[in-house]
């Protein structure tokens, strides 16, 4: 199939974002929709490739921008300043994704009522505060993501149902996180399901990711069984 790609620029808070948009060439019809959110690095070529992907099984994607003006990261040093600069401050992650999402929404190849997010380490974190913050999305996946739920914020009723993809020797976020993840969306009520694997550690979909002592080893089992534990989702929630 052959797609058409282009920059989507928006602004927040008098910051501009780069989000990147991916749907089949020539199409005039909305399309079930994904939005992607990056890792700590940015918006970079895993992410927009995850979008090409997408976009090739029929629906539009778009990978989103949460730093400003495409900024990708070069060094462990550069990724960890990035995402915690927002980490420290859940409030502004939270606008930030609301600020994505309706941009997303508001692009015609955009089917509205079908939109699901998804995110990879920082990411999973962040589609899980999508869903926590309330946002009118179908579903949201999170993939070796953090748990941490954010402080002081409202919490209002969870509308996505969750999947949750998640190493269970991922050093980032142990089973006693995935458990305490269970207990907070279950008090919250929501519709969630959550797949550990074993031998597995962080950042398993990335097949650049090999470094065991940092805890981001690639493995590709995992990555095809949760590649289709995600399709099962996706055919329920954007259906």
């Amino acid at each position: 199939m052959r797609l058409t790609t282009r920059t989507v620029h928006y602004q927040h808070q008098g910051v501009g974002f780069e989000g990147y948009l991916a749907t089949a060439l020539g199409s005039s019809t909305p399309k079930p929709s994904i939005m992607i959110v990056h890792t700590w690095v940015g918006r970079d070529e895993f992410a927009c490739h995850k979008a090409d992907q997408w976009a090739q099984w029929g629906y539009t994607a778009f990978a989103v921008d949460l730093y400003g003006g495409g900024k990708v990261g070069q060094t462990t040093e550069e990724n960890a300043a990035l995402m915690n600069g927002l980490l420290s401050d859940r409030n502004l992650l939270k606008e930030r994704l609301w600020a994505a999402l309706d941009t997303f929404k508001a692009q015609p190849e955009t089917d509205v009522d079908r939109v699901a997010a998804m995110g990879f380490c920082f990411g999973g974190l962040s589609v899980l505060d999508l869903a926590r913050s309330g946002a009118d999305l179908r579903g949201v996946i999170s993939f070796h993501g953090l748990f941490n739920a954010p402080q002081g914020l409202p919490t209002p009723p969870i509308q996505a149902k969750i999947l949750i993809l998640h190493g269970f020797d991922d050093p980032m976020a142990t089973p006693e996180d995935a458990v305490s993840l269970g207990h907070e969306l279950t008090r919250r009520g929501a519709d969630w399901q959550m797949h550990l694997y074993s031998n597995t550690m962080h950042a398993f979909t990335n097949p650049k990711a090999n470094d065991p002592g940092f805890g981001t080893v690639y493995n590709p089992i995992t990555d095809d069984r949760s590649h289709q534990c995600l399709l099962d989702f996706l055919t329920e929630v954007l259906k």
